[in-house]
């Protein structure tokens, strides 16, 4: 399953929690998107998870119990028409 991964966390939280993304690797930071230079201290990820509590564990501990997790998907064409109720 995908989920998207939004991760708050305030200014004084902000080096601890890019420590603890980066201490998973850097492959692991590179899923991330940062709001933290312009002052939205806020991670994005996109990520494969097989639950959202696994999905929840790849968030730092530190701002765990702010974070977002939301399941996405993608739709296709025709999925599209078919709520129009057009074939």
């Amino acid at each position: 399953m995908t989920y998207l991964v939004e991760s708050p966390h305030t200014k004084e939280e902000c080096l601890q929690a890019l420590d603890d993304v980066l201490a998973r690797g850097p492959e692991f930071l590179s899923r991330f998107e940062w709001g933290c230079m312009s002052g939205d201290h806020t991670g994005w990820a996109v990520v494969e998870a097989g639950s959202e509590t696994a999905a929840r564990g790849m968030v730092p501990v530190l701002v765990r119990g702010k974070a977002r997790i939301v399941e996405v998907g993608k739709f296709t064409p025709e999925q599209i028409r078919s709520f129009h109720g057009t074939k």
